[in-house]
C-alpha cells in the first residue's frame, strides 16, 4: 500500500490535504531528469534565467488570495497579516538584481604571457529542503538563486504545508521554467536519504531541526555533497539602559509571539537593563493581554494555533518546568487556549539559565526576560546557548552596538530591529544552528563552485 503525507490543520484537527509519496525508482528517475536538464538550462543567457524565475515569481503572487487562506488551514498563521509574498518578492527581486555582478568571472589579471581569471559554475542538482513555518520564504531563498545560476532544483516541503511546493512548481512552469528544472516531490525520509546517499544530488540545502541537519549530513556522509544547514536558534533581544523602550517593547515582543512564535530569528529570551526593566516588563505584559487567540480565519484574530499539537504540547511543557522551578508566569490562560494548538501567548519572569525555556529552542509563543546590570553580564547570558542565528541589541549608539555585537556568538546581529531577513547580507549561523549562508552574493558563491582558468598564451 501506497505510503500517503498528511496535513492536518491545527484549525480543527482534520486531514487538509495528503500526497502520495514517490517510490524510490520514481525519485531517482526523477533526479535523474533534473541531471539531464540541468546543462541545457545552463547554457540559457543569465538574463533569460533571471526574467522565467522572475515570471515565476509573479505567478506565485497572482495566486496570494488563495494561498492565504491556505497557509491558515496548514500551520495557522492568521489570515489578517496576508501571507508571504511581500518577503518572498523582495528575497527573489534582490538575488535577481546582483545576479550578474554575483556571479561575474573573477579576473586576477592578464598580461601579454596569461590570462588568469576564476569563474563561478553551478553545482548541477540542488535539493531544497523546505520547512512549514514560513514555506514560501524560506524555499525562495535558495530556489530563485540556485536557478539563477544555472542548477536544476528538486524541492521539498514539509508535510505541514504539503501544498506549497506543488503552488511553486505550478508557477514556475505556468512562467515557462520547464517541468524537469523545477520539480517538487514528495518523499519519505528513507527514499530522501537514500537519493542524498546515492548521490541524486550535487547540492543541498537543509530548513528545520537540529536533528533533521544531523541526518541530512549523515545521508550525505563520504558523498562529498555540499549540505548547508539553517537549523534551532534561541535568538536573544539585550535592551540597554539608554534604548528606546518604546520601540524595544513593541518590536521584541512582536519578535517573540508573531506566527505564534514561530519563527526561525524570532526572539526567545530578553535581557532589560535593570534601570528599564519593570517598565519594559509592564508593557510587554500590556501588549500580549491585548492579543486575540482564535480561528486564523477569522480577520479579528492576531495569533492563532501552533501549526500542530505536538510543538504545543513542548512549549506547555517548558512553561511548566519553568513556573515549577520558580518562574513567574505573567499572563493569565486565555478562553481560548484548548490545551491543545491554541496557546495562551505567555511571557516569564524570574527566569534563569537552568530552565529549559531559557536554553532549548521553544519556537513557540513564549519568552523569558531576565534583569541584568551590564553590556559584560548580558553578553555572556547572550553566549550561554548552544545556538547562534540572531541577537537584537537596543540602544542609541551605533558603536557600542558594534563592540557589543562582535562579542555576540551569532550569525547576524540587528540594532534596533529583529526577526527581519536582509537579502543583501548573508543569512547564515553558527554553533548549532548550522552551517551555511543564503542570499547576499555569499548565497550565490555557497550555490556555485569556483572553476580557475590559468591560459598560457603563445606569443613566438
Amino acid at each position: 500500500m501506497a505510503q500517503m503525507l498528511q496535513c492536518v490543520s491545527p484549525i480543527d484537527g482534520s486531514v487538509y490535504a495528503e500526497r502520495e509519496v514517490l517510490s524510490r525508482e520514481a525519485a531517482f528517475e526523477g533526479a535523474a531528469r533534473a541531471r539531464a536538464a540541468q546543462a541545457g538550462w545552463a547554457a540559457r543567457p543569465l538574463q533569460e534565467r533571471i526574467d522565467l524565475v522572475m515570471a515565476g515569481v509573479a505567478a506565485v503572487g497572482a495566486m496570494n488570495d488563495e494561498i492565504v487562506p491556505e497557509l491558515a488551514h496548514m500551520m495557522g498563521r492568521p489570515v489578517r497579516y496576508g501571507g508571504e509574498f511581500g518577503g518572498f518578492n523582495e528575497r527573489a527581486s534582490h538575488m535577481a538584481e546582483i545576479a550578474e555582478t554575483s556571479l561575474a568571472d573573477i579576473a586576477v589579471g592578464e598580461d601579454e604571457t596569461f590570462k588568469r581569471y576564476i569563474k563561478r559554475i553551478p553545482h548541477g542538482v540542488v535539493f531544497v529542503v523546505a520547512p512549514w513555518n514560513y514555506p514560501y520564504m524560506t524555499a525562495i531563498n535558495t530556489v530563485a538563486p540556485a536557478l539563477i545560476a544555472g542548477n536544476t532544483v528538486v524541492l521539498k516541503h514539509a508535510t505541514q504545508t504539503l501544498l506549497v511546493g506543488e503552488r511553486m512548481a505550478q508557477a514556475f512552469h505556468s512562467a515557462g521554467v520547464p517541468e524537469d528544472v523545477f520539480q517538487n516531490v514528495f518523499l519519505s525520509h528513507d527514499v530522501t536519504n537514500d537519493l542524498i546517499a546515492g548521490n541524486a544530488f550535487d547540492f543541498v540545502n537543509f530548513t528545520g531541526s537540529v536533528g533533521g541537519g544531523q541526518a541530512m549530513e549523515r545521508a550525505a556522509a563520504g558523498t562529498f555533497t555540499g549540505v548547508g544547514t539553517e537549523l534551532g536558534g534561541k535568538d536573544p533581544g539585550y535592551v540597554m539602559d539608554d534604548a528606546d523602550l518604546d520601540a524595544a517593547v513593541d518590536t521584541l515582543i512582536d519578535g517573540a509571539m508573531f506566527n505564534s512564535g514561530q519563527c526561525c530569528c524570532g526572539i526567545e529570551r530578553i535581557y532589560v537593563h535593570e534601570s528599564l526593566y519593570d517598565d519594559f516588563v509592564a508593557k510587554a505584559v500590556e501588549i500580549v493581554k491585548g492579543y486575540k487567540l482564535g480561528n486564523p480565519l477569522d480577520a479579528e484574530t492576531t495569533i492563532g494555533p501552533m501549526a500542530n499539537v505536538r510543538f504545543a504540547d513542548e512549549v506547555r511543557a517548558q512553561i511548566a518546568e519553568a513556573v515549577e522551578a520558580g518562574a513567574v508566569a505573567d499572563i493569565d490562560p486565555f478562553p481560548e487556549d484548548d490545551g491543545g494548538a491554541y496557546l495562551t501567548p505567555q511571557i516569564l519572569t524570574n527566569v534563569t539559565h537552568d530552565m529549559r525555556v531559557m536554553r532549548d529552542e521553544s519556537f513557540g509563543p513564549v519568552v523569558g526576560i531576565m534583569k541584568v546590570s551590564s553590556d559584560a553580564e548580558a553578553i555572556a547570558l547572550m553566549n550561554d546557548s548552544e545556538f547562534g542565528l540572531t541577537a537584537s541589541l537596543w540602544t542609541r549608539d551605533v558603536d557600542r552596538a558594534a563592540r557589543v555585537g562582535d562579542q555576540i556568538e551569532t550569525g547576524t546581529v540587528f540594532m534596533n530591529r529583529a526577526d527581519y531577513l536582509d537579502p543583501g547580507l548573508c543569512w547564515t549561523g553558527c554553533k548549532n544552528t548550522g552551517r551555511g549562508g543564503g542570499l547576499s552574493v555569499i548565497g550565490y558563491h555557497n550555490l556555485t563552485r569556483p572553476k580557475s582558468y590559468h591560459l598560457k598564451k603563445v606569443t613566438g
